[in-house]
């Protein structure tokens, strides 16, 4: 440390204080990369050293400087012009040379990411993914304006007190590689707010080019301030860690991988800026005893049609209906893989494989991988404490199975390894249905297939992102994070007797 109280430099084996009582020490190659300007976060929850180099930390500050200037000027926008925005957004999207443009340089992120063995489930700009984004950003312009809504009125004598709705402010955005969620962040302008932006660098070129060509376009053609929404370019890691450090943000969203989202939370955290976290995935499906086989099956099949956040990652079966309805669960998932020309991969919990028919156990399965095909292991036991893994699949279905004693294990084991995201009941027995309602501790719960879970296909609304509970509930708000949701609560008092006192 120098006279100024800067960090201009560390040593290595340096104690780090964390979490009260907890030590982490500063390695070789942190005290080497090191320089004066840059900066060192301590995440006290875990003791993460992470460093942010002076251009990460000034590239954010800089993206979030622009967004809290613009969030002051959306006071005088009026709503009729936000609305010409998502409209403007949305052609541009429309348009054969602009989506052109984008979709070649999506071609060149998924050729990137393919060479180097990473997944591109999510990651490919398809003509569909195209189409939701369009009908999205035309949901948020036919939105009614969320600024002013009043919500309650007070009548006292000689005085009267409004609550109304009031945009919330900056927020910040970090996301892997989905580049629909780019458009559906944007909707947290509907309200008055801005956005800053951060995306993983395997969709870094695609988000430029939906930048360049769709979105600062629409700003401007509008006159919406360029700094309602502001992409930070900087594929490094720290610009996400630097901007979530940031007090200035109003709201910290962040969508991803499971470690990777907790860390950027506990960031947001320590600045005493609150979070909302779209991270573990996986749904967990149950058939009860009163299980109708056949809506048991479809509801496999349907939750199986492509690897997101809510799909079929976990299925229990009461004891007394596993002879019957495993089988249908196996053919069900094989259908799944056939439909996408792949093998398929189960995991199975001790004692489940007494179900399993002989060849399942024997025989092995070429399954896809974000690396290439492998050979694998049909299926394979797992740790009960394991049920909670999320499984990352390609191109081949991939699912854990459980055979339980009853209703009621089940939603133990749910409540004690799931991410308590989302969990089906399928069952004709409305009183067993109502009973794991209330029991599950999940955000979302259903009687069918999982996959209806999502913002834009249940509640017609854009989403931020889908809220587990892994990290606990969260407060007056639900489970799906949309555009419309981003806002606070301001008192206005209106005084008719100029003589009132207390």
């Amino acid at each position: 440390m120098t006279g100024s109280g800067k960090l201009e430099r560390l040593e290595a084996g340096t104690p780090i204080p964390f979490a009260g009582d907890r030590v982490a020490y500063v390695s070789p190659g942190l005290a080497e990369a090191f320089r004066p300007g840059d900066r060192l976060i301590v995440l006290q929850t875990t003791g993460d050293l992470l460093h942010v180099p002076q251009a990460a930390h000034q590239t954010a500050a800089s993206a979030v400087d622009r967004a809290v200037v613009a969030f002051g000027a959306m006071a005088g926008v009026a709503d009729d012009r936000i609305s010409a925005f998502f409209e403007a957004f949305a052609a541009r999207l429309a348009s054969p040379e602009a989506w052109g443009e984008i979709s070649r340089a999506n071609d060149a992120d998924v050729e990137r990411a393919r060479a180097r063995g990473a997944s591109v489930t999510r990651l490919v700009a398809s003509e569909a993914m195209r189409q939701d984004m369009i009908a999205g950003l035309r949901a948020w312009r036919d939105a009614p304006a969320g600024r002013g809504r009043l919500v309650e009125r007070r009548e006292h004598e000689g005085w009267s007190v409004e609550l109304a709705t009031a945009p919330l402010g900056v927020v910040g955005f970090v996301f892997e590689g989905r580049p629909n969620v780019f458009a559906d962040a944007a909707g947290v302008l509907r309200g008055g707010n801005t956005v800053v932006f951060r995306i993983g660098s395997d969709a870094l070129g695609t988000a430029r080019a939906l930048s360049e060509r769709a979105l600062a376009p629409a700003l401007r053609e509008v006159g919406l301030p360029e700094g309602a929404a502001v992409l930070i370019d900087s594929a490094e890691h720290a610009a996400g860690w630097a901007m979530f450090a940031d007090p200035r943000l109003s709201l910290a969203v962040a969508r991803g991988s499971g470690r990777a989202v907790a860390q950027l939370g506990a960031i947001a955290r320590q600045a005493g800026t609150p979070v909302s976290l779209h991270g573990t995935g996986g749904a967990w499906l149950i058939a009860d005893v009163g299980a109708d086989a056949e809506r048991f099956d479809a509801a496999v099949l349907a939750s199986l049609d492509r690897k997101v956040c809510n799909t079929l990652n976990v299925c229990c079966i009461v004891r007394s209906r596993a002879q019957e309805l495993t089988p249908r669960f196996l053919t069900a998932l094989e259908a799944a893989g056939a439909r996408r020309g792949h093998g398929v991969k189960l995991h199975f919990t001790a004692g489940s494989e007494a179900w399993l028919p002989q060849s399942w156990l024997t025989d092995r399965s070429l399954v896809r991988r974000a690396d290439g095909d492998h050979d694998e292991p049909k299926a394979e036991s797992l740790a009960i404490e394991n049920l909670g893994l999320e499984w990352e699949w390609e191109e081949s279905p991939e699912v854990s199975l459980a055979i339980v004693e009853s209703l009621d294990e089940a939603i133990t084991l749910f409540n004690r390894h799931s991410p308590r995201f989302i969990a089906s009941v399928i069952s004709n027995d409305e009183s067993a249905k109502v009973a794991a309602f209330d029991a599950l501790d999940a955000a979302f719960v259903g009687d069918g297939f999982t996959r209806w879970v999502d913002g834009q296909y249940a509640l017609e609304r854009p989403e931020l992102g889908l809220s587990n509970w892994q990290s606990g509930r969260l407060f007056a708000r639900g489970g799906v994070l949309s555009g419309d949701g981003v806002f606070t609560i301001r008192a206005r008092m209106s005084q008719q007797d100029a003589h009132l006192r207390r």
